[in-house]
């Protein structure tokens, strides 16, 4: 298990950390930060200059990951693991890739009043003596008060709030593991084993009677998504399209789908790659559309939207894949691609 202690800087997450050590039985101190500071060594700095902050990473995010699944092979657990996220797509990616690795997540706010915070930070000292050093991490410190006022919505919805406004890092630390006995904070996301090879996945487009399509926002891995998924062994992939559609949003969908790309996507390490399939699964009428389920463990969100708002939503894979399904759909022919390259 690993218990994350969220918060912007000046909630107490490190010292708060420190003593849970002391409340929850082999637990380990687990510092995500350590990864940013060893991949700040070994990348060339020129790839620091193209991001803001290490979590912009994903050698970083997929660190975060590995290294917590290997040190679960020598510690008994739980990682108690003090470290700020504020961008919700990233809490999905590594979340997801956690309960792909059936590791569970304790999700817990530390949280402090502003008024508090700006205190606590004009007063904060690394390295004594270093007046330039200390003036530089108040000033990164104040300016991640507004990202993190923007981010309170989603966390608050997401994580076990506990208010250390008046709290002393112990008495913090004591709300945290009561908080961990009784499963407060648990992270009920679907378990989606992580692929070892190249996969067939299926997915659906759906459409309203604006012919917007239908997008949903797994909770698992970063960005908007079609509906759909792998397909299992031994299953039809127009039937897999059918059956994640229903699993996902409780549609029925009849048997016959019909189909508008079949793309090859490339292996790009760590991913394997595969035969990505996008059906045309109709339009929904409006009574269907207010039947729509999202199962809280899987999706956070759907949202019917146009192609030019799709495009800012989707990754540029996806995006790609959806622009030439859409063209198929409009010339009632399927298109093939390989890695989003029409053939023929």
């Amino acid at each position: 298990m690993i218990v994350w202690l969220n918060g912007t800087f000046g909630a107490g997450k490190t010292t708060t950390a420190h003593e849970l050590l002391d409340l929850l039985p082999g637990s380990t101190l687990y510092d995500p930060e350590l990864l940013g500071s060893g991949l700040r060594l070994m990348l060339p700095a020129k790839r620091f200059e193209e991001i803001d902050d290490y979590q912009d990473l994903p050698a970083w995010r997929r660190m975060v990951v590995d290294t917590a699944a290997a040190l679960l092979t020598e510690v008994p657990g739980p990682l108690v693991t003090p470290m700020t996220l504020l961008r919700q797509e990233y809490r999905d990616e590594i979340f997801g890739a956690l309960a792909a690795r059936r590791i569970p997540v304790r999700h817990v706010l530390l949280h402090t009043e502003e008024t508090i915070l700006r205190e606590r930070i004009a007063h904060r000292e690394e390295t004594s003596g270093d007046a330039e050093t200390n003036a530089s991490i108040r000033r990164w410190s104040l300016e991640h008060l507004t990202p993190y006022a923007d981010a309170l919505p989603w966390l608050r919805g997401d994580a076990h709030v506990v208010d250390t406004t008046r709290l002393t890092p112990r008495q913090a630390a004591e709300r945290v593991a009561e908080a961990v006995r009784t499963g407060a904070g648990a992270c009920d996301i679907v378990q989606t084993p992580e692929p070892t090879a190249e996969t067939l996945a299926a997915g659906v487009l759906l459409f309203d009677d604006q012919d917007r399509v239908l997008l949903v926002d797994p909770t698992y891995k970063a960005g908007w998504e079609f509906p759909g998924g792998v397909v299992e062994r031994g299953e039809a992939p127009a039937q897999a399209g059918v059956r994640e559609v229903a699993e996902e949003l409780g549609i029925e969908l009849p048997r016959a789908l019909r189909l508008l790309v079949l793309d090859w996507e490339a292996p790009k390490p760590p991913g394997f790659g595969g035969l990505r399939l996008l059906y045309d699964g109709g339009t929904l009428t409006g009574d269907r559309i207010s039947k729509l389920l999202l199962p809280g463990a899987e999706l956070r969100d759907w949202r019917f939207v146009t192609e030019a708002e799709a495009e800012k939503m989707l990754p540029p894979v996806r995006w790609n894949r959806l622009r030439w399904a859409l063209r198929a759909r409009e010339r009632g022919c399927p298109l093939h691609l390989e890695a989003g390259v029409p053939l023929g």
